[in-house]
C-alpha cells in the first residue's frame, strides 16, 4: 500500500463510505469526503471529523454539480473512491431518468474530476447483484455476460464501460468492485441487504420480522469491514479489472433470520408474507478474481457479522 496518499471518497458519509473513510484515515492517508447528505449522515463521520482538518475534510456537494470537478481539481486526490449513488433498484424502476442523472452523469462528473485533477486511479462501487442479470450459474464469475434487468443495473454497467474508455483515452486507471449484499453497522434500511438492518431493529424492539415468500431465496451477504478491505486494496491493485466482492456463499433468508434471532435471544418465529413480484430467487458472487488480484478474501461469518449489527443497533437505541 502506498503510504500517505490523498484520497477522495464520494458518498463518504454513507454506510460503506464512512467505514472506508475510517479505514483510510487509520492507514495514514489524507481524505476528502464529498456527500450531499441525502442518505448519508454526519454522525457516520464523527470519528473521522475528530482527526481534524489536517487529514480530513468534508464537502457537502452533489456529485451532479459542476462544482465537483472544480473541487477535485483543487484538492488533487491521488485515488478517487466513487461510492455516491442512487442505490435503490425500486427507485430506478419508478424513475429511470433520476437514476441515470445521479448514477451515470454524476459518475461522469467524478471521472472528469479525477481526470482533470491528475488522479492516478478511480475505484468504483459497482453492483454484483444487478449488473449480471439472471445468473447462468452460481456463484457468478466476472466472465458472465452483463445483462442487467433494472435501470440501476444498466447505470452501473454503463459506468463500467466509461471507466474502460477513460483508461484507454486518458490513462486513468480503475478498479470496479461488484459488491454483493453488503451489511453491517451504520446501514440504513434501503437496498436488499437492508434486511439485516430491518431484522435487527425489529428483533430488538420485540416486533415480528416479516419474510416474503418461503424464505428459501438466497443472497450473498458480505460484511462491511471485509468490503472496505477490498476497496483499500484496490487503491494499488487490480487495475483495469472488474472484481466481485462477495463470499461465494448463498445464505437463505430463513437461515439469516435464524442466526439473528439466536444472537438476539429471540425464539419467536418469523411472520411469512406473500412473495414479492420479480424478486431474484438465488444469488452469490465468486470472489476468486479478487483473491488473485487484490489479495482479498472475506473473513467475517454471517453469525459474527449479524452479531456486530445487533450490538451496534443496541447502542443506537439503548435497548
Amino acid at each position: 500500500m502506498t503510504a500517505g496518499y490523498r484520497a477522495l471518497v464520494t458518498g463518504g458519509a454513507g454506510f460503506i463510505g464512512s467505514t472506508l473513510v475510517d479505514r483510510l484515515l487509520a492507514e495514514g492517508h489524507t481524505v476528502d469526503v464529498v456527500d450531499n447528505l441525502s442518505t448519508g449522515s454526519l454522525a457516520n463521520l464523527a470519528e473521522a471529523r475528530s482527526v481534524g482538518t489536517g487529514r480530513f475534510n468534508f464537502h457537502q456537494l452533489d456529485v451532479r454539480s459542476a462544482d465537483l470537478v472544480d473541487l477535485m481539481a483543487r484538492r488533487k486526490p491521488e485515488v478517487v473512491f466513487h461510492l455516491a449513488a442512487q442505490a435503490d433498484v425500486r427507485v430506478s424502476v419508478a424513475d429511470p431518468v433520476l437514476d441515470a442523472d445521479i448514477n451515470i452523469l454524476g459518475s461522469l462528473r467524478a471521472l472528469e474530476g479525477a481526470r482533470q485533477s491528475g488522479a492516478r486511479k478511480v475505484v468504483f462501487a459497482s453492483s454484483g447483484g444487478t449488473i449480471y442479470g439472471d445468473a447462468e450459474r452460481l456463484p457468478i464469475k466476472e466472465s458472465q455476460a452483463q445483462k442487467p434487468l433494472s435501470p440501476y443495473g444498466v447505470a452501473k454497467k454503463t459506468v463500467g464501460d466509461y471507466l474502460h474508455v477513460y483508461r484507454e483515452l486518458y490513462g486513468l486507471e480503475y478498479t470496479a468492485l461488484a459488491l454483493a449484499n453488503v451489511y453491517g453497522p451504520r446501514q440504513n434500511l434501503h437496498g436488499e441487504a437492508g434486511v439485516v438492518a430491518i431484522f435487527a431493529g425489529r428483533l430488538l424492539a420485540g416486533e415480528p420480522c416479516m419474510i416474503f415468500g418461503d424464505g428459501k431465496q438466497t443472497r450473498d451477504f458480505v460484511f462491511v469491514d471485509d468490503v472496505v478491505d477490498a476497496f483499500s486494496r484496490a487503491g494499488d491493485r487490480g487495475s483495469g479489472l472488474l472484481c466481485n466482492v462477495g463470499t461465494g456463499v448463498e445464505t437463505s433468508v430463513n437461515d439469516l433470520y435464524a442466526a439473528m434471532a439466536r444472537n438476539a435471544g429471540i425464539k419467536a418465529p418469523a411472520t411469512y408474507m406473500p412473495a414479492r413480484a420479480g424478486e431474484l430467487q438465488r444469488s452469490s458472487l465468486d470472489p476468486s478474481r479478487a483473491g488473485m488480484h487484490l489479495g482479498w478474501k472475506p473473513w467475517t461469518t454471517i453469525d459474527k457479522g449479524t452479531a456486530a449489527v445487533l450490538d451496534w443497533s443496541r447502542k443506537q437505541t439503548g435497548s
